[in-house]
């Protein structure tokens, strides 16, 4: 980094950034109010997820979840039924850990110090500073990917952003530059990096409130910003997806507490891709009798690390028996929360 020089520029960034935010931010429901546990909901729930998608879930969240004190009492089949859809459910689990660990050590007031919210489960140092400074005004930046992209245009730095230590000197860097309107540089700084300066698209830099100080726009180099280290290439996994239909019930079982998508429902699968004849002696296998093949389909889900290649088999059996739990349409619709990776496979049935 060019200290000097980029001292210079984050110091302009408040007397910049204030004053358009204040003009442009968007009217999101998070921003509604300064309350700790709406700031945080909100900031676990946009984990790796658009702001259009995650307006709904943020408000039939809160209304079946108004406190922290009944996240922490919910049930878990409930608490993911709620969050059913959003992905990444390692999260909903920490935030229900997060808010008994609240009750417990800190009689279930949200703490006010960014030492205790790191500390607790699931918060790191973007949705602890994220919180601390827009709930309580503390000097606590947020950096996120749209901040490092914002802060490698403005400083023409074309270090790789993905790395630990880069994000570290950037967090400090903005530290030293914070208003006592905290709360507002932060979300002006996300605002920026999520609106006109946003991923995968040209800089808006014309109409950038902060083109005047921004060595990218200066340089002609903000669009080839920021630099990622490349990419590991995901794991390819072939899975055959169960669709077991019994007299309008359906066969589900619980997935281990642990590793992936742990404690959520699915279909019955098992690795590979077996032909016809060989998925129907699974099916037996599993105590069941195939009674008549409706649909094979494939589709494919993708998770950060891992790709499914999926083949689903809709099946009409015999009896309800077998390992699993059976369950009505209504009752899956309702009560069963279903990864985004099986229910790809229910919404399909309606073409059965």
């Amino acid at each position: 980094m060019r200290a000097v020089e980029n001292r210079d520029i984050l110091s302009k960034l408040p007397s910049l950034l204030l004053p358009w935010y204040a003009e442009n931010r968007r009217q999101l429901p998070w921003r509604a109010d300064r309350e700790p546990y709406h700031i945080w909901l909100s900031e676990i729930m946009l984990q790796q997820t658009r702001v259009e998608a995650v307006k709904g879930y943020y408000a039939r969240f809160l209304t079946a979840l108004p406190t922290v004190a009944e996240l922490a009492d919910c049930d878990d089949d409930t608490l993911r039924k709620l969050w059913e859809g959003l992905g990444y459910y390692s999260r909903v689990r920490n935030l229900k850990k997060a808010a008994r660990q609240i009750m417990d050590r800190h009689g279930g007031v949200f703490p006010r110090t960014y030492e205790a919210v790191l500390a607790l489960p699931g918060i790191g140092a973007y949705t602890a500073g994220a919180i601390c400074s827009i709930a309580y005004g503390l000097p606590t930046p947020a950096v996120d990917g749209n901040v490092l992209r914002l802060f490698t245009r403005l400083t023409d730095d074309p270090s790789p952003i993905d790395a630990p230590a880069f994000r570290q000197q950037v967090t400090d860097a903005l530290a030293q530059v914070y208003p006592k309107e905290a709360g507002d540089f932060t979300q002006a700084l996300m605002e920026l990096g999520a609106t006109l300066c946003g991923p995968n698209r040209k800089p808006e830099c014309i109409v950038c409130p902060c083109r005047e100080v921004c060595l990218g726009y200066a340089h002609g180099t903000a669009e080839g910003l920021p630099v990622k280290a490349p990419k590991k290439q995901r794991r390819q996994e072939d899975r055959t997806v169960f669709i077991l239909r019994c007299g309008g019930q359906y066969a589900l079982q619980k997935r281990p507490e642990t590793g992936l998508l742990a404690g959520l429902w699915q279909f019955p699968n098992i690795p590979g891709h077996p032909d016809t004849a060989q998925a129907l002696a699974e099916v037996e296998r599993m105590g069941l009798r195939p009674r008549e093949l409706l649909r094979e389909v494939f589709r494919k889900h993708i998770f950060t690390h891992i790709q499914w290649n999926m083949k689903g088999i809709y099946l009409e059996v015999a009896e309800t028996a077998g390992d699993f739990q059976w369950f009505t349409e209504e009752q899956v619709n309702t009560q069963v929360a279903l990864p985004t990776a099986f229910r790809l496979f229910w919404e399909e049935r309606e073409h059965v």
